[in-house]
């Protein structure tokens, strides 16, 4: 069964740091790009990262550059997103999904995850 599981979301202050991890069964994520995306309450769904297979370039949205990194762990079958510097605007769930290559298309990528909630606040 293919299937992508989120975890690592939680609350923390503004300024605090999270680690989000993306892990696969059923097939081996380094053969796809991993793109991390986020829909806050009211709002369109987010590109927020991408990693691709072929030569690990990773990809960010204006808005978390500087602050996130994405980052892959073959031999564990696990992506992660590591959020620094974090903002009340960042909170919202965050998905992971798979693609050929990294788009900031949505439509593009093909199984995700069922999301995992940060939630920045004081």
């Amino acid at each position: 069964q293919v299937q992508l599981v989120e975890s690592g979301g939680g609350l923390v202050q503004p300024g605090g740091s999270l680690r989000l991890s993306c892990a696969a069964s059923g097939f081996t994520l380094d053969y796809y790009a991993i793109g991390w995306f986020r829909q806050a309450p009211g709002k369109e769904r987010e590109g927020v990262s991408c990693i691709s297979s072929s030569d690990g370039s990773t990809y960010y949205a204006d808005s978390v550059k500087g602050r996130f990194t994405i980052s892959r762990d073959n031999p564990k079958n696990t992506v992660y997103l590591h959020m620094n510097s974090l903002k009340p605007e960042d909170t919202a769930v965050y998905y992971c999904a798979t693609a050929a290559v990294c788009s900031r298309d949505g439509a593009d990528f093909g199984s995700w995850g069922q999301g995992t909630q940060g939630t920045v606040s004081s």
